[in-house]
């Protein structure tokens, strides 16, 4: 069983700052490409933020009933993210620039579905 402590790990505000770094505040084809040596870091700070995000959002998710809708979402969004993790950037600059941006669009939409299931314990 978790502690509360535990949840003081998962900062939805500093995730989704990491996020915007790499995608920018839409996400549309105007974000930037960051420069090659902030890349290996900015891909570092996602995985430890997934990392630390999964478990926490797995805890919430089981709490709710195993039909719920949420569940099921948050659930998939878990797989995926998991996935990601395990996924290899493709070669180049390129390549890395791709696998971030898939983490960080998988990161964000975990911190969506991680505070929509808070709001389901209200």
């Amino acid at each position: 069983m978790r502690h509360s402590s535990d949840t003081a790990l998962v900062d939805i505000p500093t995730m989704r700052e990491t996020v915007t770094k790499l995608l920018g505040p839409a996400d549309g084809p105007g974000a930037l490409t960051p420069a090659a040596e902030g890349l290996d870091l900015l891909t570092a700070l996602l995985r430890g933020h997934l990392e630390l995000l999964i478990p926490e959002a797995a805890e919430k998710a089981g709490q709710l009933p195993k039909d719920s809708i949420p569940r099921y979402c948050a659930e998939v969004c878990i797989g995926e993210a998991q996935g990601k993790l395990r996924a290899a950037p493709g070669p180049g600059l390129s390549g890395a620039v791709a696998y971030a941006r898939r983490l960080a669009r998988a990161l964000k939409t975990l911190c969506d579905h991680y505070e929509e299931l808070g709001s389901e314990h209200r």
